[in-house]
């Protein structure tokens, strides 16, 4: 009932928000706001939501897809990083300068170029004026950001939160009117339940304003097996001997939708403790007390951390195994699954419009 009358309050600021961002999108539909192009292949890849639809694991799937045949690169702006200007990520990068989801990109693919620019149109001229071999830019969390225009748009959508049963900001978490969805090449709606009947999947295409041509693919998620924050890949360990041996998980989430990976962790039946930080948290010196103290509180021998990837990246630059009793701190790594029957047709739509659009096609 409160969340009811919150949007009824909010919903004439809506409305406003939707007349403003209108205005907007019909400068540049009509050229009067200009968008540019480049005569190489660009796969922008975003939502109109506020967090929460799996960005990052898709950048890394197209990554992992393309990078056997294409030299890569990966644009971002560097969600939450102190600085301003163009940078290419190293390994060593720092969160503060890179953001975390470019550095985590990096980290996991090293043989391909990461940098990050608020200013889309000249983050892809830096790397294209520094790593001109470059063949394929991906423009990470990019579907609003209209003064460059990609060759290829991918739009995401939460399956539990359809573009089509969300509001506006600040009534609810749209940064775009649904019929957005036009610009989109391809639709993805993600974090979808690993079996979806057909007449599910069709259910939510006829929600969905889509136009002809427009394609629409269903993705779930999947984990691999516990990795080490602190020691990296050493004695192997997996979920069922977690849920053997530790019967106590502390939690620590700083992202903005963890509820599918709680309940992951719960079908391996522990006593979870979840501490919940706001999405992309900078973890301070307060609540490395907090968690070391929390950690400390739960039974000897049958105790475990577990974290996601982008989670420990950041409580790596904070803490250290010495904050606490034994080293059982471990990170969850993502990833995205098409249904078997859709993942050909994804990769090679995927496939055939880098091989269409490259800059030289006589090397294809």
């Amino acid at each position: 009932m409160r969340r009811k009358l919150q949007k009824i309050l909010l919903f004439p600021f809506a409305l406003i928000y939707g007349l403003i961002i209108r205005i907007r999108n019909f400068l540049f539909d009509a050229g009067i706001l200009r968008e540019v192009s480049f005569e190489m292949p660009l796969i922008g890849v975003g939502n109109i939501t506020v967090g929460g639809t799996g960005k990052t694991p898709l950048i890394e799937y197209l990554a992992s897809m393309l990078k056997k045949d294409y030299n890569i690169a990966v644009l971002s702006r560097g969600y939450k990083r102190k600085t301003r200007d163009f940078n290419i990520v190293s390994t060593c990068s720092e969160i503060k300068t890179v953001g975390d989801e470019p550095l985590q990109i990096k980290q996991k693919h090293n043989d391909i170029t990461v940098a990050v620019d608020r200013n889309r149109r000249k983050g892809v001229h830096e790397i294209l004026a520094r790593v001109p071999e470059t063949d394929i830019i991906l423009l990470d969390d990019a579907y609003q950001h209209r003064y460059i225009k990609a060759g290829l748009s991918i739009l995401l959508t939460n399956y539990k939160r359809l573009i089509t049963d969300d509001y506006l900001l600040p009534a609810g978490r749209l940064r775009e009117h649904r019929a957005s969805v036009k610009r989109a090449d391809i639709v993805l709606v993600t974090k979808s339940p690993s079996v979806l009947p057909a007449a599910s999947r069709q259910h939510i295409r006829n929600k969905l304003p889509l136009l002809p041509g427009q394609h629409l693919f269903f993705t779930s998620l999947s984990y691999d097996e516990p990795m080490s924050i602190f020691d990296g890949p050493g004695d192997e360990i997996s979920m069922e001997m977690i849920s053997r041996e530790f019967k106590n998980v502390l939690l620590i989430t700083g992202i903005a939708e963890p509820a599918p990976l709680v309940s992951f962790l719960k079908q391996y039946k522990p006593d979870i403790t979840h501490l919940r930080f706001p999405d992309h948290h900078n973890y301070s010196y307060h609540d490395r007390k907090i968690i070391a103290k929390k950690y400390r509180s739960m039974p000897a021998g049958q105790r475990c951390l577990i974290t996601t990837e982008k989670d420990a990246l950041r409580l790596r630059e904070k803490m250290s195994p010495d904050d606490f009793q034994d080293n059982r701190l471990f990170y969850l790594r993502i990833n995205i699954i098409f249904p078997d029957e859709q993942s050909a047709a994804f990769n090679k739509l995927i496939s055939d419009y880098v091989r269409e659009n490259r800059r030289d096609n006589s090397l294809s």
